[in-house]
C-alpha cells in the first residue's frame, strides 16, 4: 500500500506531500488542475519513462519519493528480490522508492537509499503498484495481449507447467540455431572449416600448457631481479646466523629460560615457546642459505622466456586473454571441426534431437492449452457475472482459441523454416463479444464503445485483483464514457475492488466520488506569476460541495447540494 507520496519540482507541482489510506481514495478537481500529474509522478516512481519536460521550469531536478507498506501476499517475493539486489529494508514490511530526473536528462533511482538501475526500479515498482488508464484500454483491444490476461487469471495453476515449457522452448531454440548454422551452404561451410582448422593447428603447434603464461611471468620476474634477491635473502640469513647474530641471542635467551623453568613450573609454557622459536628460525636460516646459494643470473634462460612470452602474446591477441582462454577456444574449435567434418552424420543426429524436443514441447504446450481452456471457461462465467452487474447483461463474452497445425513436428527440416511455438506456448486467443442480442460474436476491438471498454476493464480488474499481489491499484479515468445507472454500478464495482486493498481513482463522476473512503481535492493556484498544484483531503461538508460542483458543472444550487447529499447517503448504504 502507498502510504506517503512526496513530489517536488515536477511539472506544475512545486512541492506536495500526500498521505494515503487503505480503501478507495478518489482524486477530483477541475480539468488541468494536475490530477493526472499525480498519477504520472507515481508512474515514474515505479519505473515509467522519464523526460526533462517533467522538471518544473526554473528547477534543476524533479524529485519523487514514495513510502510503501508491503502486504504479506507480496512480501516474500519482494524480500527475495531485494535480498538478491543486496538491498536491506528500512523497516519491517516497508519499502521506500525514490527517483530524481535532472534537466540534463539523468534519471537517478533508489530503493531504500541504494542506487539502482531504472530496470530494477521498474521490477520492484510493478510488484507494488498497478496503474490502469488509457494504455490498459489499448491493451484490451490488442488480441496479442489477451493471452496475458488469461494467464494472470490462471497463474496459480499454470505457473509450473509454463516454466517447464519455457525451459524446453529455450532448448529448442538453441538446438534449432545449431542446425541452422550447420545447414548453411557448402561453400560457407568449406571456408569456415579451412579457417578454424588453420586456427586449431596454430594453437596446437604452440603446445600450450595450462597457466603457462602466469608461470613464465613469475620466473621472468625472478630472473630480472636475481641480484636484488641475492642481496636481500643473503642479508636476511646473515642477520640470523653467525657470531653475535639473531640466533645466538635467541639461544642465550633459551638457555636462561630453561634455567628459570627448572625453578618455576609456571614458566614451562614460555620456555617451550622460546625453544620452538629458536629451532624454527634455525631451520628457516638454513632454507634461506639454500635459496641464495642457488640463485644465478641466466641470460640464456631469460631470452628463452621472453621469446616464449612474445609468442604467447601474439596468440592472445587472436584467441583469448590468457593461455587458459586459448586452450578453451581450441577445445571449441576441435568440437566444431568434428561437427563440420562429420556434417551429414551430425545433421541427422541434431535433426532427431530437434524433433524429440519439439515433441516434448507439443506435450507441454497441449497441457498448457488444456489448463488455459479450463480457466477460460471459468473466466468467461466470472466476466459475464461482472458485466451483468455493470448493466451489460445482454453482452455475450467468449474466449476464442486458435491452435496451429502440429503435423509437421516429425520433420526436422520443416522445423528450421517455421515452427508452431512461441515463448508462451502454441495458443493464440482473442476476446470475442456480442454487445446486443442477436448479433454475432466479433473481436472486442471492432464492436465495443469507449464506455463498454471501460466496463470490460473494470470487470477484468475486479476478477484479476484477487489473483495479483500488487498492493495498490490506480484507475486513471476508467469511468470515461459512462453515466446514469451505469456510473453508479461502476462506482460500486470500484469500491468493491478496494475492499481489503488500496485503490486510487481519478474520476469526473459524482457517483464514484461519493463512494470514496478518502476524497482528495486537486487544485492549482497562482503565486508571484507561477502556477502551483496542491492536494488536500476534504471534510464531509467540503466533499458535498465538490460533488455538487461535479453534478452541476458551473453553478452550485441548493438542489445540487441535496442531490450530492443523497448520493453520499446512498453510497454509505451501498458500502454497508
Amino acid at each position: 500500500m502507498l502510504m506517503e507520496l512526496s513530489i517536488r519540482n515536477f511539472a506544475i507541482i512545486d512541492e506536495v506531500s500526500v498521505s494515503f489510506d487503505q480503501g478507495l481514495t478518489v482524486l477530483t478537481g477541475e480539468t488541468g488542475a494536475g490530477k493526472s500529474i499525480i498519477i504520472d509522478a507515481i508512474g515514474l516512481l515505479i519505473g515509467g519513462r522519464g523526460s526533462v519536460d517533467f522538471v518544473r521550469h526554473g528547477s534543476k531536478r524533479a524529485e519523487i519519493e514514495g513510502l510503501f507498506s508491503v502486504e504479506s501476499s507480496v512480501s516474500s517475493e519482494l524480500s527475495d528480490l531485494l535480498a538478491e539486489l543486496g538491498i536491506r529494508p528500512e523497516e519491517e514490511e516497508t519499502v521506500v522508492l525514490r527517483r530524481e530526473i535532472t534537466t540534463q536528462g539523468k534519471s537517478i533511482c533508489r530503493v531504500n537509499g541504494k542506487l539502482i538501475t531504472l530496470a530494477v526500479l521498474r521490477e520492484v515498482g510493478q510488484m507494488l503498484v498497478d496503474i490502469h488508464g488509457q494504455h490498459e484500454h489499448q491493451k484490451l483491444l490488442q488480441a496479442d495481449k489477451h493471452l496475458s490476461f488469461l494467464d494472470r487469471y490462471a497463474e496459480s495453476s499454470i505457473d509450473k507447467p509454463k516454466k517447464e515449457y519455457e525451459r524446453l522452448y529455450q532448448q529448442f531454440l538453441k538446438k534449432r540455431e545449431q542446425l541452422l548454422q550447420i545447414t548453411e551452404n557448402e561453400q560457407q561451410m568449406a571456408q569456415r572449416l579451412d579457417l578454424i582448422q588453420y586456427q586449431y593447428n596454430e594453437i596446437e603447434k604452440a603446445a600450450l600448457q595450462a597457466n603457462e603464461d602466469e608461470a613464465l611471468e613469475e620466473e621472468k620476474k625472478r630472473l630480472d631481479n636475481s641480484e636484488e634477491l641475492y642481496r636481500t635473502v643473503h642479508g636476511t640469513y646473515e642477520s640470523l646466523y653467525g657470531d653475535g647474530k639473531g640466533l645466538e641471542w635467541i639461544m642465550a635467551a633459551m638457555n636462561q629460560i630453561e634455567e628459570a623453568a627448572a625453578l618455576d613450573e609456571n614458566l614451562h609454557t614460555l620456555k617451550e615457546t622460546v625453544t620452538n622459536c629458536y629451532y624454527l628460525l634455525e631451520e628457516t636460516s638454513f632454507s634461506l642459505r639454500d635459496y641464495y646459494e642457488n640463485i644465478e643470473f641466466d641470460p640464456d634462460r631469460l631470452n628463452i622466456i621472453e621469446s616464449r612470452l612474445s609468442e604467447l602474446s601474439q596468440l592472445k591477441r587472436k584467441y583469448g586473454e590468457s593461455v587458459n582462454d586459448i586452450l578453451e577456444y581450441a577445445s571449441s574449435l576441435e568440437e566444431e571441426i568434428d561437427t563440420l567434418t562429420n556434417r551429414e552424420q551430425r545433421l541427422a543426429e541434431w535433426e532427431n534431437e530437434l524433433v524429440s524436443i519439439a515433441k516434448d514441447l507439443v506435450v507441454e504446450a497441449e497441457h498448457l492449452t488444456k489448463l488455459r481452456k479450463d480457466h477460460a471457461g471459468k473466466l468467461k462465467k466470472a466476466i459475464q457475472k461482472q458485466l451483468k452487474d455493470l448493466y451489460m447483461k445482454d453482452t455475450v463474452f467468449e474466449i476464442d482459441f486458435k491452435n496451429p497445425n502440429t503435423g509437421v513436428i516429425s520433420d526436422g527440416q520443416h522445423l528450421l523454416k517455421s515452427f508452431p511455438f512461441s515463448r508462451s506456448g502454441m495458443d493464440t486467443i482473442s476476446f470475442m463479444v456480442a454487445t446486443n442480442k442477436g448479433e454475432p460474436l466479433k473481436p472486442l476491438a471492432k464492436v465495443a464503445s469507449g464506455g463498454e471498454i471501460s466496463r470490460m476493464i473494470l470487470a477484468l480488474k475486479s476478477i484479476l485483483a484477487r489473483h495479483e499481489g500488487v498492493t495498490s491499484i490506480i484507475f486513471d479515468e476508467v469511468d470515461t464514457g459512462v453515466s446514469g445507472r451505469v456510473a453508479q454500478a461502476i462506482a460500486e464495482k470500484i469500491h468493491h475492488v478496494s475492499i481489503g486493498s488500496q485503490v486510487l481513482c481519478i474520476t469526473h463522476l459524482p457517483q464514484v466520488a461519493a463512494m470514496a473512503d478518502t476524497h482528495l481535492f486537486i487544485s492549482k493556484s497562482e503565486n508571484k506569476g507561477r502556477t502551483s498544484t496542491s492536494v488536500r483531503p476534504l471534510t464531509l461538508e467540503e466533499q458535498t460541495e465538490e460533488i455538487s460542483r461535479m453534478i452541476s458543472g458551473v453553478e452550485i444550487t441548493d438542489l445540487t447540494r441535496q442531490h450530492a447529499t443523497e448520493l453520499l447517503k446512498q453510497a454509505e448504504r451501498s458500502k454497508k
